[in-house]
């Protein structure tokens, strides 16, 4: 198969993962705006936490080279992947695209023959009106599902692979994405990239409304004073439900699934709908319910042990146990944190404890979505909704 050129921009879990994969059978320049990711990245670091980037970054043969985009000139590239951050902007409802925009310029008025993919998450329809825009057909957007901490597996191990654009070079890059898998008979889809577009949306809005509805189970559970286990065993034996995504937190958060669900939400402005409006209440709900079953203890000092999502993760963004620290703050409770991960002596005016005994012996509670072993002597302190002790 040919070898190309390929220019993957932003080096977060969706650009690093998908540099790394490309670059087993092809030429890849991966770069980003942040100098010090890239300077890490050149020694083999790993600014994100993902054992198996790690392992490629240090032990396989890659044809990978690592820049600066700052006078990065994209001339000889055959193909661009953009997987910029695209945040959500509560003031427009959309997500905010101006990155990706901003390469696609760039990249145009240095080369006409080039294939643009578009991996960034963006409004349903946003593909079509840049290619209108630029006047340019050869842009696709590809989704990503990958699972923070095991982004590089889901690429080796992709669920499917889905290509928005009728075009040969889309065909050309699904075959490059397949070429660097693990494994075999990979599910494809090619459609139009409005819908590859919503396609990324309705299954994180899924995700959420899997979350919701096991949390709302466990809401009910508590106040009925149910075993929530027991009911979500029994439900989940069957097989059209399952057993996976199932277990109860203080609500869905991370970078990706808030967002998604609330430009859902902004794409279906003109359409009837009555789930995917409330995906978003919900998640607020909920992490009213646990703020309000914690404050119910009388405690003194809560004590919030991590700020992550996910076990071995060093994501904390949108995490919901912050959502329910802000309620207990708002109560005139003194909250202090533990996270290993912060340097600093606050995070939004509440004390960070460094050393872990310290932290146990001033909290009254200890308020942890994910239960970690080094918990287990102050068990009596615990507050949490982790059953099955598992993401």
């Amino acid at each position: 198969m040919k070898i190309f050129n390929i220019t993957v921009v932003g080096m977060g879990y969706v650009g690093l993962s998908n540099a790394i994969l490309l670059s087993q059978h092809n030429n890849v320049c991966a770069i980003d705006i942040n100098e010090a990711r890239i300077d890490d990245l050149i020694e083999n670091k790993s600014p994100i936490k993902d054992e198996i980037i790690i392992e490629h970054l240090n032990n396989k043969s890659l044809n990978l080279k690592f820049l600066s985009s700052k006078n990065f000139s994209y001339k000889h590239t055959d193909f661009v992947v953009i997987s910029t951050p695209t945040n959500y902007d509560e003031k427009t409802n959309f997500f905010n695209t101006e990155s990706v925009e901003n390469i696609i310029r760039v990249v145009l008025s240095e080369n006409k023959k080039v294939t643009i993919i578009i991996k960034s998450t963006v409004p349903v329809g946003f593909t079509e009106k840049v290619k209108e825009k630029y006047n340019y057909q050869k842009i696709i957007f590809s989704p990503e599902f990958l699972r923070e901490g095991k982004a590089l597996y889901d690429n080796l191990y992709p669920s499917r692979i889905v290509i928005g654009g009728m075009i040969k070079e889309g065909k050309i890059f699904a075959k490059l994405m397949i070429n660097g898998a693990q494994k075999e008979n990979i599910p494809l889809f090619f459609m139009k990239s409005s819908a590859a577009e919503a396609t990324k949306l309705f299954s994180n809005a899924y995700l959420a409304m899997r979350v919701v509805f096991f949390n709302e189970l466990d809401s009910y559970a508590l106040a009925q004073e149910l075993d929530t286990k027991d009911i979500i065993d029994s439900i989940a034996s069957d097989p059209r439900i399952g057993h996976g995504y199932n277990n109860p937190s203080f609500g869905y958060g991370g970078y990706c699934l808030p967002k998604d669900v609330k430009q859902l939400r902004a794409n279906y402005k003109d359409v009837p709908n009555n789930l995917i409006s409330s995906l978003v209440d919900a998640n607020s709900t909920r992490k009213d319910f646990i703020a309000d079953s914690i404050i119910s203890r009388k405690p003194k000092v809560v004590g919030i042990y991590r700020l992550i999502m996910k076990h071995d993760s060093d994501n904390f963004r949108e995490s919901s146990i912050q959502g329910v620290m802000k309620r207990i703050k708002a109560k005139g409770i003194q909250v202090i944190i533990y996270e290993p991960l912060i340097q600093d002596s606050l995070f939004f005016n509440s004390k960070l404890i460094i050393d872990l005994e310290t932290f146990k012996k001033l909290s009254d509670v200890i308020v942890v979505n994910r239960m970690s072993k080094d918990l287990i002597d102050v068990k009596h302190k615990i507050f949490t909704r982790d059953i099955f002790n598992s993401d």
